[in-house]
């Protein structure tokens, strides 16, 4: 069996970490990381808890297939009530803490209650303590990490940490491992931060052992890793241009969000793409990116390794920001960049270096961003209030803002709570461009109409990991099915959001899935194991998982209302491009999603679905 078979509770009230083992009953349910960890947290914390409250718990957890030496086995996912959304938050993250944390012989680390003080935890395989964190308590994440590996003199310790983000409750603070990977969405940092909570830090020899059948897992291993290299998208796109290679294409498709999704073309595209970002300067010669990288076991290698313009104006004088760091991968380039109409390709690097280094979700902070340029443009808000001139396309209010943000300062408080909250306040709910309080990913929905689906029906709020349609909208894998069409698409996105529920749960990366269906995770988990994960086991798991976060959510109280997309996307065609003329047709597709989910015309599961699933 692939699992180490124990759990780490660390009760932060009373300062004692213990040992349990691991609910092996549930893992047989619910595999792993996302599914056996949400588990674990339904089972013990209220859907009603306040998301920063010493109620709520903040699990950390690892997959069968984290730390092994299937592609991409690096994965680990944080699993909490997100204070952006009120939602079920899982966020997952690459890098190398995740295998660490494994290959320490833990299974997960469960979080409750609350430190009266600032404290790390540190790991050291069997051992764990929680060690004061008084001086690293005001740091950022560039700051905390090495600190730390200082302190304990081992630069081969792992650690993931929250920045003053976390610590100041930015509702979508981030917590970042290894510097540049994160658990990104929902605001899990934020949670970390409510608990006094500034690192974990961790130290693993053990290694993964208890394969099932370690022979054959070799064999399967091997060859799915084949597949791998040989698909266009995961052996050479990614590889070569990160998930930046999209930019040209989504635009070129008119799905590209622009100026708070007023527009789907944004004619700054190709200045801020992947493409571009292999181009020499003309100031200094040199390419903003310098290198790819790749997480744990990983032989896609898309992260992107980038380096800044010494003499742009967003880094003169702060040679902090000289070196080469985490480079922009797609979201982020469309947030910072389309969404607010800013083409500035070393801005948004900055920002995005700005993001990795105080712990903030650059998806959440670039759409709230825009909302506020909209609310600008429209008089609403004024450069009294923001401290700058803030319309559509200026890089300098785009960097001024990011700034104020992750330093909690002057109007950046304001944006530290989501453009939900943010438009509501100032009378424009309309222009908050999410769903349940999260913002949208970088894909216009009135040009790749399956995506709407997904967003409007995502456990965490709109997300594109829950249910990533692109891939057979845009990229024809496995099957190309008809962007601009609705027929067929409740179909696509259950399918697609049951099986990804498995690649989360299992510990690899949902990038694989541009090569991999489940056919090919089902025998690795099988190998892994054992027998009885077949094809018909893991895809009633899918389906199993994705309804018991729905129960949690419709516990908290989430209804039908919720499922749904802003007006904007349904009422305001789009006016150029493919998709000319449509909007989203979210309201055609909902029903039948709800039945094939199994679910009442009120989105609720169906007591012969809750039966057929043991829920």
């Amino acid at each position: 069996m692939a699992w180490t078979g124990k759990v780490l509770r660390v009760n932060l009230t009373t300062g004692t970490c213990t040992t349990e083992d691991l609910r092996m009953d549930w893992a047989k349910s619910y595999l792993g990381q996302r599914g056996l960890a949400t588990k674990y947290f339904v089972e013990e914390v209220s859907a009603k808890v306040d998301p920063l409250s010493p109620e709520n718990k903040l699990i950390y957890a690892t997959g069968p297939l984290t730390g092994t030496m299937a592609s991409t086995g690096g994965r680990y996912s944080v699993i909490t009530k997100g204070p952006l959304t009120g939602a079920i938050a899982c966020s997952n993250s690459g890098g190398y803490f995740g295998n660490e944390l494994k290959s320490a012989g833990w299974d997960m680390v469960i979080m409750e209650g609350k430190s009266p003080k600032p404290v790390y935890l540190l790991i050291e395989n069997e051992n764990a303590k929680l060690m004061d964190a008084s001086d690293l308590w005001g740091k950022s994440v560039w700051d905390t990490e090495p600190a730390i590996k200082t302190k304990h003199q081992d630069p081969l310790m792992r650690v993931c940490s929250i920045g003053k983000a976390g610590e100041n409750q930015v509702l979508y603070a981030a917590i970042v491992n290894d510097l540049h990977r994160a658990a990104g969405r929902s605001g899990v940092g934020a949670v970390m931060g409510s608990k006094n909570v500034k690192a974990i830090a961790v130290r693993g020899t053990k290694g993964v052992g208890n394969i099932s059948n370690p022979k054959e897992f070799m064999k399967v291993t091997y060859e799915k890793k084949k597949i791998l290299a040989e698909n266009a998208v995961t052996g050479t796109g990614l590889p070569t241009y990160g998930t930046q290679v999209l930019m040209n294409v989504i635009n070129e498709m008119g799905a590209m969000p622009t100026n708070n999704h007023r527009d789907v073309i944004f004619d700054g595209a190709k200045d801020i793409s992947g493409e571009k970002m292999h181009e020499p300067r003309k100031t200094d010669g040199k390419a903003n990116l310098v290198t790819n990288q790749a997480c744990f076991g990983c032989t896609i290698a898309c992260g992107r390794i980038s380096k800044i313009d010494e003499t742009h104006f967003t880094v003169e004088n702060k040679p902090q920001y000289h070196g080469a760091s985490g480079g922009l991968e797609y979201e982020a380039a469309w947030a910072l960049g389309s969404s607010n109409g800013v083409n500035d390709l070393e801005a948004l690097t900055y920002v995005n270096f700005l993001c990795n280094e105080h712990g903030i979700d650059p998806i959440s902070l670039g759409a709230t961003i825009s909302a506020v340029m909209e609310l600008y443009e429209m008089g609403v808000l004024t450069e009294a209030q923001l401290g700058c001139k803030a319309p559509f396309g200026s890089a300098q209010a785009l960097v001024k803002l990011s700034e104020d943000t992750c330093n909690a300062v002057g109007f950046g408080v304001e944006i530290g709570q989501g453009s939900k909250r943010l438009t509501e306040k100032y009378g424009q709910p309309q222009l908050s461009m999410s769903v349940k309080g999260q913002e949208f990913p970088a894909y216009d929905s009135r040009g790749i109409q399956g995506m709407g689906l997904a967003y409007a029906t995502s456990n965490r709020g709109a997300c594109h990991l829950r249910g990533y349609t692109v891939a057979s909208e845009v990229l024809g894998i496995p099957v190309k099915t008809d962007p601009l069409v609705t027929d067929g698409k409740a179909g696509l996105v259950k399918a697609f959001q049951d099986a990804t529920a498995i690649f989360d749960s299992a510990g690899i990366c949902v990038f694989t899935s541009f090569a991999w269906t489940l056919a090919d995770v089902q025998p690795q988990v099988a190998a892994a194991c054992g027998d009885e994960f077949d094809m018909a086991n893991l895809e009633t798991m899918g389906e199993r998982i994705w309804n018991m976060e729905r129960q949690f959510n419709l516990e908290a109280g989430f209804t039908k209302a919720d499922d749904d997309l802003p007006a904007r996307l349904k009422k305001d065609a789009a006016k150029v491009g493919p998709a000319k003329g449509l909007v989203n047709g979210i309201d055609k597709m909902l029903p039948e999603y709800y039945d094939l989910r199994g679910w009442d015309t009120e989105g609720r599961p169906t007591s012969a679905t809750l039966e057929r699933l043991g829920l």
